[in-house]
């Protein structure tokens, strides 16, 4: 007997691939009703892993709605470094309130790094009335009896430095970070005449001319700290001038062998070591 066909008796399909012109049939292929929905379910799934590698590695996924494209990148990355500096001032804000209130109240001075760490400030005493009223009455005569001899001074308090209110030098763009091993300061990018003001109280110390700086100057602040700024074309102060928070001192440009590269060079030390100026102050 000769070999029976497995699709005989069976529900058998046939696809065919005719000439148009003369109607002879090119290909033809027979498949059951398991077949059929086996290369059904085949082709769906090859359709999914192409649609999914286009999305996945080409420029494509920037269609799907609600994928971040540059522009929504470039926006999260500046709220972080604005959300990251208004941390830090707000720490900064939280620091002199707690040595205000200490002060206020007659206490110690506040231990900053228990406060850093608890992440808040205590502005109200937990002394009645009448004890606030007795301790202000004898912080006012003992301040005035100081002044008497003028043996009261602001440089006498001893507060750390992320207490102070630092004056911005120049508004502008940090072009060159702070590395304490091979640069330890920071070059802050803005045009020529830009005026450059003292960061604290102080007193200039040091003044002069560089053929690669330009124009210096050292101001001496409270609590063993300096502010250096250099790339300046003119001086406004000269060594041993006072100058407040804020007072010009200097105007930026005319040394930058760069055409508009102009910046400030700005280092701040405390001690005999290098500081992060960023850390302290929003540029």
């Amino acid at each position: 007997m000769g070999r029976q066909n497995p699709l005989v008796g069976k529900h058998t399909y046939r696809l065919t691939l005719v000439d148009n012109e003369t109607h002879e049939p090119i290909r033809s292929v027979r498949f059951g009703k398991a077949q059929g929905i086996y290369w059904i379910i085949t082709a769906v799934l090859a359709l999914l892993i192409v649609f999914y590698l286009l999305f996945a590695y080409t420029p494509l996924r920037t269609t799907i709605p609600g994928y971040p494209n540059a522009h929504s990148k470039k926006e999260a990355v500046a709220n972080a470094l604005k959300i990251d500096s208004l941390e830090n001032a707000v720490i900064r804000w939280n620091v002199y309130a707690e040595h205000l209130s200490r002060v206020l109240t007659g206490e110690s001075s506040v231990d900053f790094d228990s406060l850093v760490r608890a992440g808040s400030a205590r502005y109200l005493s937990d002394k009645d009335a009448a004890e606030l009223v007795r301790q202000d009455s004898v912080l006012r005569e003992t301040v005035l009896k100081e002044e008497q001899f003028g043996v009261s001074a602001v440089s006498d308090r001893d507060l750390p430095i992320e207490g102070m209110h630092f004056f911005t030098p120049i508004k502008g763009v940090v072009s060159a970070g702070f590395e304490r091993a091979v640069h330890p300061y920071i070059e802050i990018a803005a045009p020529t005449g830009t005026v450059v003001s003292a960061v604290l109280d102080g007193t200039v110390v040091f003044t002069a001319w560089d053929a690669e700086q330009g124009y210096v100057v050292i101001l001496q602040h409270r609590d063993d700290l300096l502010s250096i700024y250099a790339n300046n074309q003119k001086l406004l102060r000269g060594a041993g001038d006072e100058v407040k928070a804020g007072t010009p001192i200097a105007l930026v440009g005319g040394t930058s062998r760069t055409e508009g590269a102009e910046h400030l060079h700005f280092e701040l030390w405390q001690g005999g070591q290098s500081l992060d100026p960023t850390r302290f102050i929003s540029f």
